[in-house]
């Protein structure tokens, strides 16, 4: 039987059914899946995708899907992934209310514009258009301020393309942007420059009289510690000599003890 990379690579266009869907999840209800890896797999119609309206995390990565229509009624997918098809808008998700990161990169995006269908999103955080790793992107990411007009656009993001842009860690990655933009305005060679200490080579040895006064402090603090000790050990052999005084029989009793 051949695997579905091989029919992919000859050219079959597979469509999604209910039947293939139970069988890759193991489900016996379509309502009742909630992740779905589906990449790679040649799909060019989402056909009853629709139908899973319980489904959280999807993966259609590496297909050649022109459109998402049918992941309009997924209310409760959180996490996708479209990288790598042939999608030239993102309509359908205006209605995946409950959608919190998203992958788009290596599509047909060729503007800013075709994200406006996103802005109602309250809780959409991280949005990938591009991945310089796997070598995918969008027309729209051609312009250097695309991040930028993304941000103003959907002014709720956290991470774009895998760089923080608000909340902790953000300061970091303006700072790296801040470098790199002063690399490209200077390319000329960096003069070099000799390197110096950042302290005096004095610095770590400690003084000799503070040692010898620390040393001299904690050989007393032991020794009376020591005395201490001998005092409760002598205390402790007293209060048991007394004690057994104190239980030995008199002469002549000869009362014994039950217990």
């Amino acid at each position: 039987m051949e695997s579905h990379g091989e029919r992919a690579g000859e050219g079959d266009k597979v469509r999604l059914t209910a039947q293939m869907l139970k069988a890759w999840s193991g489900e016996f209800s379509l309502e009742s899946i909630l992740l779905l890896k589906l990449c790679g797999l040649g799909l060019v119609d989402l056909g009853c995708l629709g139908e899973c309206l319980g489904l959280e995390w999807l993966d259609l990565s590496g297909n050649t899907l022109t459109h998402l229509g049918p992941l309009s009624s997924l209310r409760q997918l959180a996490v996708l992934n479209v990288s790598s098809n042939r999608l030239t808008g993102l309509e359908p998700l205006a209605s995946c209310e409950n959608l919190q990161s998203l992958n788009v990169a290596g599509n047909l995006l060729a503007g800013v514009g075709q994200l406006k269908c996103l802005t109602g999103l309250q809780r959409l955080e991280h949005l990938r258009l591009q991945d310089p790793l796997a070598r995918l992107s969008n027309p729209l990411c051609k312009s250097p301020s695309y991040r930028a007009a993304v941000g103003e656009l959907l002014p709720g993001l956290k991470v774009i393309d895998g760089e923080r842009v608000s909340g902790q860690g953000s300061e970091f990655y303006q700072l790296c942007r801040d470098l790199d933009k002063c690399l490209h305005r200077n390319p000329g060679p960096v003069p070099p420059c000799e390197a110096k200490p950042w302290v005096e080579p004095s610095y770590w040895k400690p003084p000799q009289d503070q040692g010898n006064s620390i040393l001299e402090e904690a050989c007393r603090q032991f020794q009376d510690t020591v005395q201490e000790c001998q005092e409760l050990s002598q205390k402790a052999d007293d209060t048991l000599a007394q004690a057994e005084e104190a239980l030995r029989p008199a002469r002549g009793d000869t009362t014994s003890f039950v217990f």
